[in-house]
């Protein structure tokens, strides 16, 4: 029983050794399985951050974005829209302690 352990304890460390900590894969969604996964942003609302990502012009002159883009929790990939959920979330709490 020893001998056991000891030997995984061998095998976690070579494992350890030959595959060091790599960063993690971002969590890509589309709108509705974003939606899906965080009931309190529905599909049209997350549309509309979306939307105003960017800066946009208006009869009043430019209008600055919401900051998502820069945030980089929006890629988009032709015309599909990807949300990354920690940089959005991450976004969701520095923009509602700004207000």
């Amino acid at each position: 029983m020893q001998a056991h352990t000891t030997q995984q304890m061998e095998a976690s460390r070579a494992l350890a050794a030959a595959f060091p900590a790599a960063t993690p894969r971002p969590v890509l969604l589309t709108v509705e399985q974003f939606s899906t996964r965080n009931p309190a942003f529905t599909p049209p609302a997350l549309r509309n951050l979306i939307f105003k990502a960017s800066p946009r012009h208006s009869t009043k002159g430019e209008i600055p974005g919401n900051g998502l883009i820069e945030a980089g929790a929006i890629i988009r990939l032709g015309r599909r829209v990807l949300i990354d959920e920690a940089k959005f979330l991450d976004w969701v709490q520095a923009y509602g302690s700004q207000k």
